[in-house]
């Protein structure tokens, strides 16, 4: 069974063809940015004809029955039932060639951060005091991450899931809601399997770049530069560019507009502000650039975005 928001595989699409693909999630207005897949291996995350490749959402896998091999980052994981991995944005996953059991049951589930909180940080390294994303940070930076589901709770989170599938494929009055509620109730599970992640922050978190994605929550909605944040955390603008960009694979400016745009989707969603007042709100003083810059990403302007939600 294959489920999802569209009748093929169009909710994810290559935005960034570099040395390392990135797959984004294609949005559309007014559905819920979540997409479920079950059958016999972890997919599809991405296409394995893109080889290596990261992902801009979040995917977590759950193996309901037989064994399956994974490659996230450096390490293969050989899965079996009762295993669960998560992995953030931005991590590399590579396609196994060889064939693996036919008969294993393994359900991927793919979404933005926002789905379950339009006002998440856009960024995982600004998760890590997040009580539904924190999982897909431990270790204090983003990643992929194997947990395992206790016998006796396996027939929650199948149950849990199926409904799921369930919303999305039915798609009732009212399914987004309930699409929603699920994916969340399954971020508690998760976040109920990854025990002592404190004691892991206080290990490994990379203190700069955390530093730098609070300042940028904490100001993306005012004029603000990569000097203006690199003068926030004390360090050069030449510096924090080199990091974020290695740790992250983009710039500062990037994560500013990233951010910007989804708050401005939230208000659009959610308010009935005026184009220009979003754009004030999201930090644009040109309503007219800010039109530009949504078209580009979303391929509709603001008013079109409403309309069609």
């Amino acid at each position: 069974m294959s489920t999802g928001l569209s009748s093929g595989p169009d909710d994810l699409v290559v935005r960034d063809a570099g040395s390392v693909p990135v797959v984004g999630y294609a949005r559309t207005p007014g559905v819920p940015a979540v997409t479920l897949h079950r059958g016999p291996g972890p997919g599809p995350m991405g296409g394995a004809s893109i080889g290596s490749h990261a992902h801009d959402f979040l995917v977590l896998v759950h193996v309901e029955d037989g064994e399956v091999a994974l490659r996230v980052d450096a390490r293969t994981w050989l899965l079996r039932a009762g295993d669960v991995v998560v992995v953030a944005p931005g991590t590399v996953v590579t396609p196994l060639t060889e064939p693996g059991d036919p008969d294993a049951q393994v359900w991927t589930l793919f979404f933005p951060a926002d789905l379950v909180d339009p006002e998440a940080p856009s960024s995982p390294f600004a998760w890590r005091a997040h009580p539904l994303l924190y999982p897909f940070t431990r270790g204090g930076r983003p990643g992929g991450e194997r947990l395992h589901v206790p016998p006796a709770d396996r027939p929650a989170w199948l149950a849990e899931l199926g409904a799921l599938a369930d919303e999305l494929h039915e798609r009732r009055d009212g399914y987004a809601e309930a699409a929603r509620a699920h994916v969340t109730l399954l971020l508690v599970r998760l976040g109920r399997l990854a025990t002592d992640v404190p004691a892991d922050l206080r290990d490994h978190d990379d203190t700069l770049v955390a530093a730098v994605f609070d300042a940028l929550e904490a100001r993306f909605a005012e004029p603000i530069t990569a000097r203006d944040v690199a003068a926030a955390v004390g360090r050069t603008p030449g510096h924090v560019t080199t990091v974020v960009r290695r740790r992250t694979g983009r710039t500062v400016g990037r994560w500013v507009t990233e951010r910007r745009l989804q708050e401005a989707r939230r208000l659009l969603a959610a308010t009935d502000l005026t184009v220009g007042a979003v754009a004030t709100r999201v930090g644009y003083r040109d309503p007219g650039y800010f039109i530009r810059r949504f078209r580009t990403a979303h391929g509709m302007t603001p008013q079109e975005w409403r309309r069609a939600g």
